[in-house]
């Protein structure tokens, strides 16, 4: 992927030596004078009557149907939000390993205290700015009352969560809004509906925003691992979600050390993907050889195979057999039968990765008398993944209605895959690499990062 050059050696090891003397937290002896002020203040606060109890600075909110999206709100004691001033610029950063890492050093923080600043320059830095979004995936909380698990474990971590950001909100002191997503719905990163819920609440219309000079900071930016002492970012999250949304990337260390770019990888990268208008090439890409016979698909899920069928197959009068919907492999047999009894061409529309499996239908396709052929969908994993994340999470398209898939069903299929070959008994196969073949109003969806 391009990058920026990297600055000379020497500045680089100047910065680091600088950030290096810095102290990431306030001193131990400092830091527990103001736990034991906190503690103290908050068991005062617990004996008070509930009408002399103060109210918290952090209002916060739940939403959608279950709920999974947590909003909190931080307004300084003494100042009041001027809803008619909408600004256009938005300054939004990422929680964890972008404002604050865990003071214990565990991945995983669960004690609301057990917080620091990612460096001691970023309150410094975000109380230059007027307002400060936060936007963060937050996938161990549970809002919906009614999810498996550990009762009362959901609210007692979403107990904790919201503790924790209210101290760090109250030590910040600046009007600040977190999002978090707590499920993998249209809320979590790298999909857009937390940008859409913080344009909502400042009622700032998203084409209206000033993206040019607007900004999100957060630490998945899909770098690798330089050496033993810089891990690999975990993803690419949060660079797909401002590219998503049309603004600026930054890594922590861009924003707040001011060091330079580092190169980058996406796992599935939408640039090889551009849209490029259907010709009438497109239209001819299948064409039946044979009054009757047997088509079978070999493909990923999420590769596009019933797309496929729908298109350029059902119209030549193709009958279409899926386990998906027949649900056994015997009723998918007795389908194909009596299709061909009927005097139908079909198609079966399932997976079908190994040679073994192959096999039955090219027994069947023997015993009933028909050639068979196969149309190999040759599609890498990643873009498997990112159909089944569009498909599933629009509507408009996902004419069947299907859901999302786990993970394990993509990694089964490549961990069984065998490359088909005429010799396995096709008359012939049709190799079918990935283009995208909706309209450009499709597109638009599709051409977005949704994992």
């Amino acid at each position: 992927m391009p990058s920026n050059p990297p600055s000379p050696v020497n500045s680089t090891a100047k910065r680091k030596a600088a950030v290096e003397e810095k102290s990431i937290s306030p001193p131990p002896v400092k830091r527990r004078a103001a736990q034991n002020a906190t503690t103290q203040s908050a068991m005062a606060t617990f004996f008070m009557p509930a009408s002399q109890k103060p109210k918290g600075r952090t209002t916060w909110k739940e939403r959608g149907t279950p709920p999974s999206l947590l909003v909190g709100r931080f307004q300084p004691e003494g100042t009041t939000e001027d809803r008619e001033e909408k600004r256009r610029k938005v300054a939004a950063f990422d929680l964890d390993s972008t404002l604050i890492v865990s003071a214990s050093g565990k991945k995983f923080a669960n004690d609301p205290a057990d917080w620091k600043w990612w460096d001691a320059g970023v309150p410094t830095r975000l109380r230059k700015i007027y307002r400060v979004i936060i936007i963060s995936n937050q996938a161990g909380l549970t809002l919906d009352p009614n999810a498996k698990g550990p009762k009362n474990t959901g609210k007692g971590r979403v107990a904790k969560f919201r503790e924790k950001c209210a101290a760090v909100l109250t030590q910040l002191n600046v009007p600040t809004t977190i999002y978090a997503a707590t499920g993998r719905d249209e809320y979590r990163k790298p999909r857009t509906g937390m940008w859409k819920a913080l344009c909502e609440d400042y009622g700032i219309p998203e084409a209206e925003v000033d993206l040019e000079n607007s900004i999100f900071v957060g630490d998945a930016g899909g770098r690798p691992a330089e050496g033993k002492k810089i891990p690999k970012d975990f993803s690419c999250s949060d660079r797909n979600f401002a590219h998503n949304v049309g603004i600026t990337y930054k890594t922590p260390e861009e924003f707040f050390l001011d060091e330079p770019p580092r190169d980058f990888t996406r796992h599935f990268d939408l640039a090889a993907h551009p849209y490029v208008e259907n010709t009438e090439e497109e239209e001819s890409l299948f064409e039946k050889m044979n009054k009757k016979d047997i088509v079978l698909f070999c493909g990923p899920p999420g590769a596009g195979k019933s797309t496929f069928f729908w298109k350029y197959l059902k119209p030549l009068g193709y009958e279409r057999v899926n386990q998906d919907t027949l649900k056994t492999r015997a009723k998918c047999f007795k389908a194909a039968a009596e299709f061909l009894d009927d005097g139908s061409s079909i198609v079966i529309d399932n997976t079908n990765p190994d040679a073994d499996g192959r096999k039955e239908w090219v027994e069947f396709a023997k015993k009933h008398g028909v050639p068979i052929r196969c149309v190999w969908f040759n599609i890498p994993k990643g873009l498997c993944e990112h159909n089944d994340a569009v498909r599933s999470m629009n509507k408009s398209l996902n004419p069947e209605a299907r859901s999302g898939l786990p993970g394990l069903a993509f990694n089964t299929y490549f961990a069984r895959l065998r490359e088909p070959t005429k010799k396995e008994g096709f008359q012939h196969i049709l190799p079918i690499e990935f283009k995208f073949r909706g309209t450009k109003e499709e597109y638009a969806i599709w051409g977005q990062y949704w994992n």
